[in-house]
């Protein structure tokens, strides 16, 4: 018996080619589509979902924020992150926010459906690699990623930074002041020991944050 999923993702084919997969894997008797975090919401207080498939990077609000969002409102409901990053970066952080599991975009067609029948079957889904992260998260002894170190707001703004987003567009994204977002860059630059916007920027590409 397949399950009732929402995918959200802001990129058409990518939702045309999971759905795909997940009709023809019979994964899935009941697929819908969102294209944004509002999108999704409205999409999941209108019918019962088994499942929500959803992308971290999107426009109007973020993957992170509706990740919460969501669970706020539908405590049980179960979401799984699928994004373009990779799960050094953001996996403890989503799963901390709620999430039951993260996967990353490149991932074949049968790890796409073991982890929503790990999801579905056993609450949650991590990788290897993830089990790694999670691992070196709680040992006390070991050195604390420079990315932790920076709230999800942060990463937000530094990631619309380093896609060459204006403060002022950045500011209307996001919903806050142009003022709000330039104290969070001078954080960002401060947490991370970097001395300016090209160094954010370097350091972004760098560490695959955008």
């Amino acid at each position: 018996m397949g399950y009732a999923i929402l995918i959200v993702d802001d990129h058409v084919l990518l939702r045309k080619g999971i759905r795909s997969i997940l009709e023809q894997s019979r994964t899935a008797d009941l697929v819908v589509e969102a294209g944004d975090g509002f999108e999704a919401l409205e999409a999941v207080r209108q019918r019962h979902f088994d499942l929500v498939l959803l992308d971290i990077s999107m426009p109007n609000k973020d993957g992170l924020d509706t990740l919460k969002q969501l669970r706020y409102e539908f405590p049980r409901l179960k979401i799984l992150m699928l994004s373009m990053y990779p799960e050094e970066n953001y996996a403890i952080r989503a799963l901390r926010a709620g999430a039951a599991g993260y996967l990353e975009k490149d991932c074949s067609p049968e790890q796409l459906a073991k982890a929503v029948h790990d999801v579905m079957t056993v609450g949650k889904y991590v990788s290897p690699t993830v089990v790694l992260a999670l691992a070196d998260a709680i040992d006390s002894t070991s050195r604390v990623s420079s990315l932790e170190l920076l709230s999800d707001r942060e990463i937000q703004v530094m990631r619309l930074l380093a896609s060459a987003s204006s403060i002022s567009e950045i500011a209307e994204r996001l919903n806050i002041s142009a003022k709000t977002v330039t104290t969070y860059k001078a954080r960002i630059l401060e947490k991370l020991n970097l001395k300016n916007t090209a160094e954010l920027i370097r350091y972004a590409l760098e560490h695959k944050i955008c």
